[in-house]
């Protein structure tokens, strides 16, 4: 009844209608930061389409990363999760951009005359003062990043499985200082703990991290932030978030 031409393209058709018609086949972003009433219905990691909208309460602030930007979106109110939102690729290149951290050989990266940045500069830096999976590309040339650098300090890493351990020495208004990889090896799913050196009023206090090996470089937000999902980063995820969220608003 047919000619074969028109079988063709009656069939290219229906492959088009059914791509379309896949759960997950449109553009959709990423949950990353969530808080207020709505946040057990849009918690961390929820993967949402462009074209949804998003009904949220008084109280609720919601950010997606999409492929278009970063989308932040605050009760109460009706939102079309991808209308409005802000390009913010000029700060994820600078908060991700691995040869600036490569340049880091001996730790001469030093904090402004007002002390270190509220936030890491970068997002593979590893927090001493952060517990949990550590996401990284390179686990021959990690560096430690601290928080304050107001004074001189001293910081341990040990190893969980070898008990080997490394000093790791930061001079004043040094905020961060790279491990040496013949000192102490870090290792694929390895467990470390940091401690910081004890202060006047205070003890040392330690932070256990598990290193978690990237296989795949992600030139997208949303992308990147469900890969640090995915491996448990949350404290990189939150900086990206914050990051990210704090230039779109």
């Amino acid at each position: 009844m047919f000619s074969d031409k028109l079988k063709a393209r009656f069939l290219g058709l229906a492959l088009v209608g059914a791509v379309l018609a896949v759960p997950g086949a449109a553009s959709a972003g990423v949950v990353v930061k969530s808080s207020g009433p709505s946040a057990g219905e849009y918690p961390v990691g929820r993967q949402v389409a462009d074209e949804a909208s998003i009904t949220l309460r008084a109280g609720d602030k919601i950010t997606v990363l999409t492929d278009d930007g970063t989308r932040v979106m605050q009760g109460p109110g009706t939102f079309r999760v991808g209308e409005g939102a802000t390009r913010t690729r000029a700060r994820f290149s600078n908060l991700t951009r691995q040869r600036a951290a490569r340049r880091v050989r001996t730790g001469a990266v030093r904090s402004g005359a007002t002390g270190a940045p509220a936030r890491s500069p970068n997002l593979w830096f590893v927090n001493v003062a952060a517990a949990g999976n550590v996401c990284l590309y390179d686990l021959g040339s990690v560096r430690l990043w601290r928080p304050e650098a107001t004074e001189a300090q001293t910081y341990q890493i040990r190893d969980a499985a070898s008990q080997g351990s490394l000093e790791v020495s930061f001079v004043e208004s040094e905020a961060v200082r790279a491990l040496d990889p013949n000192g102490l090896p870090i290792t694929d799913g390895g467990n470390y703990t940091i401690t910081a050196p004890a202060g006047e009023d205070s003890e040392a206090a330690s932070v256990n991290v598990t290193f978690v090996t990237m296989d795949e470089e992600y030139a997208a937000p949303d992308a990147l932030a469900q890969a640090l999902i995915d491996n448990g980063c949350t404290t990189q995820l939150a900086l990206l978030a914050d990051t990210l969220e704090a230039s779109a608003e």
